[in-house]
């Protein structure tokens, strides 16, 4: 089912030159940053959870993963150095790893918060180097001056700079030009292709299809009848023909937004996870008003001690970025829902999400009523502006507003180090190092 060329098309050396920079064992490797006396250490973030999040490479080494629990973890490394997740200081630090990335060049993609693309096409005059230089330059910039080492892969696009980035992880700078991609691709099994989900591996696997060389050696009509538009696009990708641009676009659009909140120890108490399930519906409006947006349907999920998934969702009669307009269903969903148990988890998801500008009033709904309910979201959104986000809350949240803490419930330094004139929710742009005398 292949072509029977099975000679690569020659390319010359970088049509385009695209790079994938992916930071390794990213939130594990912050800690080690601000923490001199972690470094070589196995380190592992999570402790809020009883999970492991994110695990060093010196724990993965011990056999460390994302996923297990900590009593499981601290069996097979008992000097395991378990910390809370730091998502403000991991933020800073992801934030600066793209203004290095833009020092380079204007056109970055922050794909998440510890990996991004850059495209360099057309800066080898501006430096007087060639483009593997560039980006080693660009590979070394980041790890001396954030203390973190990353992967970096450069090639002629998205799809094989991503496969390069992993090629020699960690701390790995892969640079694969137009004439040795094949070489990349027949040693990469098709499951390490970006995009190439499970499912789709096995329905290949069924063609003899076993390694992106084998992939790209496929007809191409033949892959738009498996696969679709995107096996196609990333077809091309891997001949080296770009078809994903880097995109410095910030995202202001969404279909769907979701918020979840795991708790350590689980919740019991009927009325505090309530308060929990209204404070993800709190957070998911306040990033959707951001946007513009007005949600049209709402799902809620409760997580169970046993991993089990509970979820139930409803049309709204009309679209609605309001708290105050989704407690009363949000109480009505969350009571069929619940049962007498040990619950870790809440979360909600807004979805088939529309411009604010679009919304309706029905029939029965009450111009005044709608009125009061905008000004009192923008008033909100203002206060949360200027003192930080759920400043101004519902009533019945307050249970979710206290910290819910157990044995295993800590906070990350720069929480529990608030410097003068900061608050709780409102921190200057700046993480905490340790310094050693």
């Amino acid at each position: 089912m292949t072509s029977n060329t099975q000679q690569f098309v020659t390319l010359h050396s970088y049509p385009r030159a695209i790079v994938c920079i992916d930071a390794d064992a990213f939130f594990a490797s912050v800690e080690q940053a601000v923490h001199p006396e972690y470094r070589g250490k196995p380190v592992v973030t999570g402790a809020e959870r009883g999970i492991i999040a994110a695990a060093s490479y010196e724990a993965k080494a011990l056999g460390v993963k994302r996923g297990l629990s900590l009593w499981d973890a601290r069996k097979l490394c008992p000097e395991l150095i378990v910390l809370p997740t730091d998502y403000e200081t991991c933020s800073l630090f992801s934030k600066r790893m793209f203004d290095i990335m833009r020092e380079f060049t204007p056109q970055v993609e922050e794909y998440s918060m510890d990996e991004g693309f850059a495209d360099l096409t057309g800066l080898r005059r501006m430096y007087r180097k060639p483009y593997e230089e560039i980006a080693h330059d660009m590979h070394q910039r980041v790890n001396r001056d954030l203390g973190i080492t990353v992967s970096l892969g450069l090639s002629l696009s998205k799809g094989l700079a991503k496969i390069c980035s992993a090629f020699r992880k960690p701390n790995g700078f892969t640079a694969v030009p137009g004439k040795y991609i094949h070489i990349l691709l027949q040693r990469t099994p098709l499951g390490d292709v970006w995009g190439m989900g499970p499912s789709n591996v096995s329905l290949l696997h069924k063609y003899r299809i076993h390694t992106a060389y084998d992939f790209i050696q496929m007809e191409e009509i033949l892959v738009k009848q498996l696969l679709g538009k995107l096996g196609t696009e990333m077809w091309h990708e891997l001949r080296g023909e770009s078809m994903l641009d880097v995109s410095t676009a910030v995202k202001k659009s969404y279909q769907s937004v979701s918020k979840f909140k795991t708790f350590t120890p689980p919740v019991a108490d009927r009325e505090q996870l309530r308060s929990f399930l209204l404070r993800n519906v709190e957070s998911a409006c306040i990033k959707i008003r951001r946007y513009h947006l007005a949600a049209r349907k709402l799902y809620v999920t409760l997580r169970t001690q046993q991993f089990d998934h509970l979820t139930i969702g409803t049309d709204l009669s009309r679209a609605t970025a309001s708290p105050l307009e989704l407690s009363p269903i949000v109480d009505a969903l969350f009571a069929s829902l619940f049962k007498p148990g040990d619950y870790r988890a809440t979360g909600v998801v807004l979805a088939d999400l529309i411009a604010d500008d679009r919304v309706q009033m029905q029939l029965f709904d009450s111009p005044i009523r709608m009125e009061k309910i905008e000004k009192l979201s923008g008033a909100i959104d203002e206060l949360s502006k200027r003192f930080g986000k759920h400043t101004l809350h519902l009533a019945s949240t307050l249970p979710a507003s206290q910290q819910h803490q157990g044995g295993r419930a800590v906070q990350p330094e720069r929480k529990e180090n608030i410097l003068k004139g900061e608050t709780a929710r409102r921190h200057l742009k700046y993480s905490f190092a340790k310094i050693n005398s």
